[in-house]
């Protein structure tokens, strides 16, 4: 998959924003249930997209340079 790099506010669906974040899209579901995943847009009750900028937001607040940092 192809995301223009130049337009991060494009909107994915959480088959894509699971492929990005190398995670599984149940687990996706799970994070939007529990908390503690991404932020995301409830299109309406059965569809929800992710802001690729929230998707690079997330990644970078769990960015870390060794093991005794905590995120």
């Amino acid at each position: 998959m192809h995301i223009d790099e130049t337009d991060k506010s494009t909107l994915v669906n959480e088959r894509e924003a699971a492929s990005i974040l190398c995670y599984s899209v149940r687990a996706l579901q799970n994070w939007r249930h529990r908390g503690g995943g991404p932020d995301f847009v409830k299109v309406s009750s059965r569809s929800v997209r992710y802001r690729r900028t929230d998707l690079d937001k997330w990644i970078a607040a769990r960015t870390v340079s060794n093991t005794s940092q905590t995120i």
